[in-house]
Order: structure tokens, then sequence, then C-alpha cells
């Protein structure tokens, strides 16, 4: 047998090389034997749902599995939010990674074993509750990759900063959430984070796909109520008052005009919509008033700034016309999600590693929203998504998210473990090796 010996210089890189081997084998492997588990974990949150910052019973046990792995444990952060810090054997940098906890008020449709079954009281209106989202799959990913870092603290080069966020589909009215509030009470803080990594479950994108979008990825969301008062008299007697629901009507469609006739849709996309109508009690009433709620999507800060000035302008304008007058207020929810784009170049190629390069796709911006952007205007951020959609079904059968119909293929669960523990070990080795 002949042997070969390496060059002194080489053998470093040698080791290197066989040590990061080593490691990404061990988070695959890990991965793929905690997927009952996750499974499990995924099918009692979905049972269980729990409204905006009231994910008390959630948060518990995510508390509890956290400190079980040996974590150093925050609660009641942000109300109900959790906080596990996985000190790693080696120094290096700080990175964050977050899985968001809230249901939606949604009444399952399906018939899962696991379906939920949860009435809660949502701004004083019972209805039903539902992991319409997919966040029950983010806990329990986050969960996992949690035990799979915890397994290999010694060679982890850093701080793993597991974060786990309460109402990120917004707080109940009155109340502060979220992101937001997570980061007003200091979550990238103590230890300081330098990136943060997230992603969402996507019930219209193929189980063992990821997508992905550079920059700007998600739109930046308002939600908006216009008040519209006329004067209220009879029915058949139009002329003796001032009627806002014809007001109402014109002001819907003139709104319209904003993104067909006022802004560059080829700079950036932007929305305008009328979500709800309300006035009137009686056929023969013309009412005193009128209120729409509705929503603004928007990519571009000049745009963003310009659609509120529309919105005003258009509402306040046509009600005066008509003789009546219209309020309105607008309240900016997110910002747009922006992955960073050296990051993200960074990065990709760990993700196309993970699932392999022809199932990485890159994607056209969401006007979707996520609260995760509050987290990238502080810090570095990469967010991504994955497909959950049963392999050969067709996207448009693919009930959509926020839907009673909503549903995700639990072979999704290890290629997210794997994703985000990939991502965080690869950060803090390309990141601890540029610092030296």
């Amino acid at each position: 047998m002949r042997l070969v010996l390496l060059p002194l210089f080489l053998l470093p890189i040698v080791l290197k090389v066989h040590g990061q081997t080593s490691l990404v084998s061990r988070i695959d492997d890990k991965s793929q034997l905690l997927e009952k588990k996750a499974v499990e974990w995924r099918r009692d949150f979905h049972q269980n749902p729990e409204l905006g910052n009231r994910e008390l019973k959630t948060a518990e046990k995510v508390a509890a599995h956290l400190k079980q792995l040996g974590l150093e444990v925050q609660t009641g952060i942000a109300h109900t939010g959790v906080v596990g810090i996985l000190k790693g054997g080696k120094p290096g940098p700080v990175v964050a990674l977050r899985a968001d906890m809230d249901a939606l008020p949604v009444t399952e449709r399906g018939d899962l074993p696991f379906k939920s079954k949860v009435v809660a009281d949502y701004n004083g209106q019972k209805t039903g509750v539902m992991h319409a989202c997919g966040h029950d799959t983010h806990i329990a990913i986050l969960m996992g990759v949690a035990e799979v870092l915890s397994s290999m603290k010694g060679d982890i080069k850093g701080t793993v900063k597991f974060i786990f966020q309460p109402a990120e589909e917004g707080a109940p009215e009155g109340e502060e959430g979220g992101a937001r509030l997570m980061v007003k009470e200091g979550v990238l803080e103590n230890p300081k984070v330098e990136a943060v990594f997230g992603l969402h479950i996507d019930s219209q994108i193929e189980v063992g796909k990821i997508a992905y979008r550079p920059g700007a990825t998600m739109a930046a969301v308002d939600f908006f109520s216009i008040d519209v008062k006329g004067k209220q008299t009879h029915g058949a007697y139009p002329w003796s008052g001032v009627d806002p629901i014809v007001t109402s009507s014109q002001i819907v469609t003139a709104l319209q005009t904003i993104v067909s006739r006022n802004l560059n849709l080829t700079q950036a996309p932007a929305v305008v919509t009328i979500g709800a109508i309300n006035g009137g009690i009686r056929q023969n009433i013309i009412p005193e008033s009128v209120k729409m709620i509705g929503t603004i999507r928007t990519f571009d800060e000049g745009m963003h700034t310009y659609v509120h000035k529309r919105v005003n302008d258009i509402s306040t304008h046509i009600a005066e016309s008509a003789g009546a007058s219209a309020q309105v207020k607008i309240d900016v929810l997110y910002p747009v999600t922006y992955n960073d784009v050296p990051l993200t170049e960074k990065m990709i190629g760990t993700l196309q590693n993970v699932a392999g390069k022809e199932n990485v796709m890159l994607i056209p911006a969401k006007t979707g929203a996520e609260d995760f952007s509050y987290y990238q205007q502080k810090v570095p951020g990469f967010f991504f998504f994955l497909g959950g959609m049963p392999k050969g079904k067709n996207v448009a059968e693919a009930a959509p998210h926020h839907t009673p119909d909503f549903y995700v293929d639990e072979g999704s669960l290890v290629l997210g473990i794997r994703s985000l523990s990939r991502l965080a070990v690869d950060y803090l080795d390309k990141s601890g090796s540029k610092s030296k």
C-alpha cells in the first residue's frame, strides 16, 4: 500500500473542510431523526391554536422544550414571546432565528384528525381559531432546530438566539405586539444580534422547494379607514339629504385609479383595496354615515407616501363635492420585508446545498406582508419561503393562506429544520473565519 503524505501547510485546510462536512452530516442526520417529533409538535400546536398576544400555552410548551435542551430561556417578551440562547463552544458572532406563534380568527373546514375546534373572542366577536397561515409548522421547525444545534453545541462558533414571536398577524385592538414590540423590548440585544434568518411555509409552493428574493421581498402594509358623513333622510326623498352610500361608491371607484393611473408600476407594484363597507340599516332610510376599511401595499417609499396623499385627497374632495365630508385615518403597520442583498448572496449557496440547486427558486415580490421586516430594519436579515404543497398537486387547487381549507404537507418540516440549522452554522462559520 502506498501512503500519500500531505504538506503540513494544507493540513489545517483539510481539517477545517472535514470538520465542516462532519457537522453538515450530523445536522442532516439529526434533522431526519426528528421528523416524527416535529410532526407531533406541529399537530399539537395546530389542534390548540391561540390568537396574537394570547399564546400562553404555546409559549409554555416552547419554553419547557428550550429549558430541557439546556438553553438560557427568557419569557414574557412582548407579552408571550420566548427567547432561547445557545452559546456555542467556540467564540464567534450572534445569529438569530425567528418563528411566529399566533393563529388566525378562521374556522377550520377540513377533516384532519388534529383539526382545530377552538373558539375564542376576537375584537368582541366569537370565532373559530386556526393556524391558517402555517405558524404551527414554524414553531415545530424552530424547536427542531434548537434540538439539532444544542446536540452539537461544542462545535458551534458563536451564539444562536431562537426567537419565538407572538402576534405576527397583528395585536388585538388597543394593544401593542409582534416583532415591533419584540425589538422595542430589546430582543436583538444582550447579546447583540449580527444577522437574522426566518422562513415562511407556503401552501402553493411544492414540498422540497425553497423560494427567495433579494431586496424588497414582501410589501409594506398599511390599514386605513374612511368615515363618510352625509345627511340622513327618507329613502323616497333623497334630495332632502346627502347620500353617503352613493358618495362612498364614488370614492371606492376613484381609489382604483391611484394604482391604474397615478403610479409608475414599472418601478414597483402597489395595491389599494377596500375590504369592507358598512352603512345603513333599512331599505328606505338613507343613513347619516358609511365607514369603509381597506389596505395599502407598496414596495417603494416615495410611492408609499404618494398613495397616502392620494387616498386622503380623493376621499375628502369627492365627499366635499357631494356635500358630505370624509375623514381618513391611515395606520402604518409593517415596513417592506427587505432581504439584505449581500447577506442573501452570501447564504443562498447554503440553501442550494440543502435543497439542491434545482429546487431553489428566485421569485417575484409578494404583495403579502411580514413583520419580520422590523428585525430587518435593525440588522441584516434573510427571509425565504418553504414549500408546503403536496407533490403533484395543482397550484390552482391548493388553498391559499388565511382560508378555512388551508393545508400544508408535513413532509416540509425536515427541510425547514435542515435549512435554518445550516444557515445558522454556515453564517457563524463564515463570519467567524472572516473576523480572525
